[in-house]
C-alpha cells in the first residue's frame, strides 16, 4: 500500500471519530478491496473497507448502448459495480429497510472508496459448516430470505442520503459477456487449442436462448454472489435477519433463480444434490404462483451458464495470474456443470462440451 493511500485512510478515520482505534488487517479477496477490523477500547469493533477507485475500470452508465458498454470494458459490459462504495452504501440501506442484516454504515467517502461498517462477526456459513454445524437450518434461512426479497419488485434506483445507485438488469449482454470468458480463459489454463470459429458460433447459438430467458425473467433483487462465504449466521436475531449479508455491491435486477444457483451450487463447498433439491422445493412451496417446471428449467440453464463463467473468469483466469489455490475448486464446479448439462433440455450444450472439451481437460 502506498504511503499516500495510508495517509488518506488515517485522515478519514480521524475525521469520522475512529482515530483512536487499533487496526487489524483482514486482507482481501479476489477483488481489489481490502478490509481491516477496527478495535476500540472497551470491546467495540467495526469493519473498515478500502476500495481504491482507480484500480477498477468504468462501471455501466444507465442507458449505455451495448457498443458503449463493450468499449468501456468488463465491468460495464457485465454490469459489475467495480467495488463502488456508493453501490455498497445504497444497497445496504435497501436491504436494511427490509429488516435484513446488511451491515450498518457508520461513515463513508464515495470519492475515496472508504467506509466503516458494522462488524457482523466471523460466523460465516462456510466456516460454521466446516466446524460441524448442521447446514440444513442455515440453508433454510438463506432460502427463506430469497423468498422474502422476491415478494416485491425492486426500484430502478437505490438511494440513501446523498447516494444514488442504479439497480440495472442482468441482461443478455451481461450474461453472454460473463459466460464467454470460458472461451477466453479455459483453453489457456487447460492447455488445449483455442476454440475454432465453428465452436464459438455453435456456443453462441446454444447459449443465446438461455441468456434471453435470463433477461426476460429478471424481476427481483439479486445479491449476485449469494453463497456460503458471503453469508453469516446471526442466531441471536429472528427469522431471515439471522442471515448476515456481505459483498452485495454488485446487486442487480435478475431472474429469481440466479441467487439460488450460487447458494445451491456453491463453487467453494459441496452442496449435495439432495440438499439442493430440498431447498428448491422449499423455495417453490413458498411461491406457489411460480411455474415449477419453467423455473427448474431456467435454474438449470442459468446454473450451467454461471458454472462456465466461474470456471473461466474466476478460476482459470486467477490460476493463470498465479493464484493457484483456485484450482482446488475446479473439479467441484465441473461436477455442477455436468449435473446441469445432464438435463435432457440441455443435451445440445452437453454435446458441445463433449466435443470441444475432452474429459482430460476438465480438471
Amino acid at each position: 500500500m502506498s504511503s499516500e493511500r495510508e495517509t488518506a485512510k488515517a485522515a478519514f478515520l480521524e475525521t469520522h471519530g475512529f482515530g483512536d482505534v487499533r487496526r487489524e488487517n483482514l486482507g482481501g479477496d479476489a477483488s481489489t478491496r481490502s478490509y481491516e477490523r477496527l478495535h476500540r477500547n472497551g470491546g467495540a469493533s467495526f469493519i473498515f473497507m478500502d476500495q481504491p477507485p482507480a484500480l477498477e475500470s468504468v462501471v455501466c452508465p444507465p442507458g449505455a448502448t451495448e457498443a458503449e458498454r463493450l468499449a468501456l470494458g468488463y465491468n460495464a459490459a457485465a454490469r459489475l459495480a467495480a467495488g463502488s462504495v456508493a453501490a455498497f452504501v445504497a444497497t445496504a440501506d435497501y436491504l436494511r429497510q427490509r429488516s435484513l442484516s446488511a451491515p450498518r454504515i457508520f461513515a463513508y467517502d464515495v470519492a475515496q472508496g472508504l467506509a466503516v461498517l458494522e462488524d457482523l462477526g466471523d460466523g460465516l456459513y462456510a466456516t460454521l459448516i466446516a466446524e460441524g454445524q448442521d447446514e440444513r437450518p442455515l440453508y433454510e434461512a438463506a432460502v427463506d430470505l430469497q423468498v422474502a426479497l422476491h415478494v416485491e419488485t425492486p426500484p430502478d434506483v437505490l438511494a440513501v442520503d446523498d447516494v444514488r445507485w442504479p439497480l440495472l438488469t442482468y441482461d443478455t449482454l451481461a450474461l453472454k459477456y460473463a459466460t464467454d470468458t470460458f472461451l477466453e480463459w479455459w483453453p489457456q489454463f487447460a492447455g488445449i487449442p483455442a476454440f475454432s470459429p465453428e465452436a464459438v458460433n455453435a456456443w453462441d447459438a446454444l447459449w443465446a436462448p438461455v441468456w434471453v430467458r435470463g433477461e426476460a425473467g429478471a424481476s427481483v433483487f439479486s445479491h449476485r454472489d449469494y453463497h456460503a462465504q458471503n453469508l453469516l449466521w446471526l442466531p441471536e436475531r429472528d427469522g431471515v435477519a439471522r442471515v448476515g449479508l456481505l459483498d452485495f455491491q454488485d446487486a442487480l435486477r435478475a431472474h429469481p433463480a440466479w441467487d439460488l444457483t450460487h447458494l445451491l451450487q456453491d463453487a467453494r463447498r459441496d452442496v449435495s444434490p439432495e440438499l439442493e433439491a430440498a431447498m428448491l422445493d422449499r423455495y417453490l412451496a413458498a411461491r406457489p404462483s411460480v411455474d415449477r417446471e419453467a423455473f427448474i428449467a431456467d435454474y438449470r440453464a442459468l446454473a450451467a451458464s454461471n458454472a462456465a463463467r466461474i470456471l473461466g473468469r474466476v478460476f482459470a483466469r486467477q490460476a493463470l495470474l498465479g493464484r493457484r489455490q483456485y484450482e482446488a475448486f475446479m473439479p467441484r464446479t465441473w461436477r455442477y456443470l455436468e449435473r446441469n448439462l445432464s438435463d435432457p433440455a440441455m443435451s445440445d450444450l452437453k454435446a458441445w462440451f463433449d466435443r470441444y472439451v475432452p474429459a482430460e481437460a476438465r480438471r
